[in-house]
């Protein structure tokens, strides 16, 4: 690993504006520079970077990140060769602090593809004199055309087949690369034998792993490579190279669960489909399809193994959505897996079918209420238990409100009770929202900053949320904030208490910005939490004299929320079990204090 201290000292000595230009050309437009995304074909320039905040972002596609995560995501390149070729453009030698830092310092980066992309020349090749793989192939109905533009090879049944194409078979780079195994007597043999071999390439089409598939009944049925430095499953998927433009065209994404699925829709004109490469759907797969497209189709087959790939997939989706896209679940009839569906009811039945496919909420919700009788008050109660955990992680707050109604209504509860039954801020259960057109209590705003103004319905953030934004954007402030008041309750909360107890260990604040921020968290439960807020926050404009008033609000309403917890907490005691003399005392004395706490308002947010 690389050290975090090199990290960040890292971003605060270059420029992100500076890194970005080198690929693309930006405009100066107010405090940030924009530019036509280079994740999504559009016309408007919807990408922005700020400067101030070292940090970039796009409105259109919702990327977002650090000049790291800019590095990686337009050129391919892992953390460690991303951090690399900016050490490279600063002028900074990156410590050797880790095998795989070495090994990009050493080259074995150019080596491991080298080695890759011989194995793959040597697989398809092999393939030409192979007739039982040959035969296969036309068995599932691929055509030559279809092959070579995939890439399809065939490992030879033999222990040691790469050996003619390597000479030095036992060179580390060659294990490096995951193409051989080295057993516990020290033999040396081939990893894949006697499969046909699929290359798995990364987004710039450079081949960095593969897939096997067996001829016969042997097990396993699919291998894939192990991860090496070239190759993270969580990060990849089949195909998506070769399917950025016809998933541009189609609209949509479709994914399914095996290359072969992929290659046999191509071979029927569906190019626009990806497969996860025997991992669960990540969110990382979600986010880099979602660059190309505001629709992404899960095809799982219709039985019960097909249902918890599914209920994988969808709880994994839950951190990457947004109000502007859809996710949707496709499941075909227990007879059938995608290719066999397509080769039996036509491509037009398969689009036909993929475009009916069930949206991520209905699909969440049939799968809380399976097996629960709703007729009962336990199955009712059963179903909010079950749901809390799953819908409060939905960053979108639409549809998050969407699915809390749903809820409520399956329920028999209104949808103040649920919310309170979820912990999220919000009127409480019996309580009437107030009246769009009623003044609200509360200090004005202080002058100094602006944001968009807030659409009808949107609900002001929560206490926590709001001092997230103020220590995403000023990082100091985080040492100033009182840990024993911060619940932990919700994703905003959960990341500010992250970076609270980062400073009360003794760490060092990120130097680089919000990019450094971001940085620091990243590959974190709380990364994608913080990149949200920051990326909500790059176009708002600040005027540091009003931070402080923000914040002072802020703290004052924090402490009026601990108080009113522990007065719920005390009251929902006193109807179980009744108040002793002392607790009876310590809640007079917390009413006192809210009484007194009264003319904290609603916290200005941003």
């Amino acid at each position: 690993m690389i050290p975090q201290a090199f990290v960040q000292d890292l971003l605060s000595r270059i420029d992100i504006v500076d890194v970005i230009e080198r690929y693309l050309p930006l405009k100066k437009g107010g405090a940030n520079y924009f530019a036509c995304c280079p994740f999504h074909g559009e016309n408007s320039a919807s990408f922005s970077v700020s400067p101030t905040k070292q940090f970039y972002h796009c409105f259109g596609c919702g990327a977002h990140g650090s000049a790291i995560g800019f590095l990686m995501e337009y050129s391919g390149l892992g953390f460690v060769d991303a951090v690399k070729e900016l050490a490279n453009q600063a002028g900074m030698q990156v410590p050797d602090d880790g095998q795989r830092v070495n090994a990009a310092q050493s080259g074995e980066h150019d080596r491991l593809f080298d080695a890759v992309a011989a194995a793959a020349r040597f697989y398809r090749d092999a393939l030409k004199a192979a007739p039982i793989a040959i035969d296969y192939l036309k068995r599932r109905g691929l055509s030559g055309e279809v092959a070579a533009r995939f890439g399809i090879g065939y490992a030879p049944d033999d222990w040691q087949a790469l050996q003619k194409v390597f000479p030095d078979y036992q060179a580390k780079t060659l294990a490096d690369a995951g193409l051989v195994i080295d057993n516990d007597q020290g033999r040396r043999y081939d990893r894949f034998r006697g499969r046909v071999m699929f290359p798995i390439h990364d987004r710039r089409g450079r081949i960095i792993a593969f897939g096997g598939r067996v001829l016969d009944q042997g097990e396993p049925k699919y291998l894939n490579s192990p991860e090496t430095p070239l190759f993270e499953k969580g990060r990849e998927l089949y195909g998506l190279f070769l399917a950025q433009k016809a998933i541009r065209d189609a609209g949509f994404a479709l994914v399914v669960e095996g290359y072969m699925d992929v290659v046999a829709l191509a071979q029927f004109g569906i190019e626009n489909a990806v497969a996860t490469l025997g991992t669960a759907t990540t969110t990382h797969h979600i986010q880099a399809l979602l660059r190309h497209t505001d629709r992404v189709v899960f095809c799982f087959d219709g039985d019960n193994a097909g249902r918890r790939a599914a209920r994988r997939a969808l709880e994994n989706a839950l951190d990457a959505l947004r109000d502007d896209v859809t996710l949707a679940f496709l499941f075909l009839p227990t007879e059938h897996d995608p290719d066999s569906f397509v080769r039996s009811e036509g491509a037009a039945a398969f689009r036909q079918a993929a475009a009916e496919a069930t949206p991520l909420a209905r699909t969440l919700l049939d799968q809380l209420q399976e097996d629960l009788d709703l007729a009962t008050a336990e199955g009712r109660a059963r179903l909010v238990h079950d749901a809390r955990p799953l819908v409060t992680r939905i960053p979108a707050p639409l549809l998050k409100l969407q699915l809390i109604k749903a809820v409520a209504e399956a329920s028999q509860l209104t949808q103040a009770e649920v919310e309170h039954a979820f912990g999220l801020a919000g009127p409480q259960a019996g309580t009437s929202p107030p009246r769009a057109d009623s003044p609200r209590p509360g200090p004005r705003r202080p002058s100094g900053f602006s944001r968009p103004a807030r659409g009808p319905g949107r609900r002001a953030p929560s206490t926590t949320a709001t001092l997230l934004r103020l220590v995403v954007h000023h990082p100091a402030l985080a040492a100033r904030l009182p840990a024993d008041l911060l619940p932990a309750e919700t994703p905003e909360s959960r990341a500010l208490v992250a970076i609270v107890d980062l400073v009360s260990l003794g760490e060092p604040l990120p130097a680089g910005g919000v990019g450094g921020l971001i940085e620091r968290f990243r590959d974190t439960p709380h990364a994608e939490t913080l990149s949200r807020v920051a990326a909500e926050l790059i176009d708002t404009e600040f005027d540091d004299s009003a931070i402080e008033t923000l914040f002072e609000d802020a703290l004052r309403k924090l402490g009026a929320d601990a108080v009113t917890r522990e007065i719920d907490a005390l009251l929902a005691l006193e109807r179980e079990q009744g108040l002793s003399t002392a607790e009876r005392h310590r809640l007079s004395e917390l009413i006192l204090e809210r009484r007194n706490l009264a003319n904290v308002g609603k916290v200005s947010d941003l």
